[in-house]
């Protein structure tokens, strides 16, 4: 079983899917990060796997250790007031039994959702749709026996990994959309798809909240607007692991500005904002 305030986040979480208003997510990967984000008002934290990882020393694609994710995880869970989701990428582990025991640990950490992907380390050759599926109806049946209802959000690496066409792609998207839902994910999340019109196809299509990746540095063209998403349908933004590469990248421009000039534009220019962030962090971390 879980406590009635890890319950009541969860029924936050779910609701904000379902509200006219687009849930928009900023991605963290430590504590210092997410306590930003909650400060700067958003209703929910998600963690980014490519974040966590990297923090760590690890590259994506579930190198890092179960028990090393659910430490971050705790940390984050018990340093912010809002609902967590985190990425949990294919489940951790190599079968069924073995991902519902990770998931088993990952729902006591205190979390409101996860984000569980269908590709394994991003492979054109998808996880079969009704073995995901199981896993789906088995992460649900797991958090309904634990007394509450974990927001699933399942994401489909369609267009990321396949080489087909893109109307193929689309409805291969669609058709797993549907069935994933019907499985009991509360949520579709297909990537990276930045056209409005194929944004609008999945809308109408998956009958199911659908959550768009923005994450500019995985192509060229620039993504919808939040505004464009949510008049196009679209219940849920997520930027994915964008945030903590501006991060390294603003750390590495600095890098090389002081060793090839020894100057501090940059630096300068970066921390000119901060005084209100600092202080915005300084009254979220106030009372823990």
């Amino acid at each position: 079983m879980v406590s009635s305030i890890q319950k009541q986040q969860a029924e936050k979480f779910l609701t904000y899917h379902h509200n006219e208003e687009i849930l928009v997510l900023l991605n963290s990967w430590d504590i210092a990060s997410s306590k930003i984000i909650e400060s700067s008002g958003f209703k929910a934290v998600a963690t980014t796997s490519m974040g966590v990882a990297a923090s760590l020393g690890y590259p994506d694609c579930q190198i890092i250790s179960l028990s090393e994710m659910i430490k971050v995880t705790t940390g984050i869970v018990h340093a912010v007031q809002v609902p967590v989701t985190v990425d949990i990428e294919a489940g951790y582990g190599n079968n069924l039994r073995e991902i519902i025991d990770s998931v088993g640990q990952i729902i006591r950490t205190g979390i409101a959702g996860i984000n569980i992907e269908d590709s394994l380390d991003l492979s054109p050759v998808l996880i079969d749709e009704m073995e995901f599926c199981e896993r789906i109806a088995a992460i649900r049946a797991l958090a309904d026996s634990m007394g509450f209802h974990l927001v699933i959000n399942a994401r489909t690496d369609s267009f990321y990994t396949s080489k087909s066409s893109p109307r193929e792609k689309l409805a291969e998207s669609i058709k797993r959309g549907n069935k994933y839902h019907e499985a009991g994910a509360d949520c579709i999340f297909v990537q990276p798809v930045w056209d409005k019109e194929t944004i609008a196809t999945l809308v109408k299509e998956i009958n199911a909240p659908i959550n768009i990746l923005a994450n500019p540095s995985i192509g060229s063209a620039m993504p919808p607007s939040v505004a464009e998403l949510q008049d196009l349908g679209v219940a849920r933004l997520s930027l994915g692991s964008s945030l903590m590469k501006a991060t390294l990248a603003i750390i590495k421009k600095v890098a090389d500005e002081l060793s090839e000039y020894g100057s501090y534009g940059l630096l300068m220019d970066t921390l000119s904002p901060m005084t209100e962030t600092a202080l915005a962090y300084k009254m979220a971390t106030r009372d823990h």
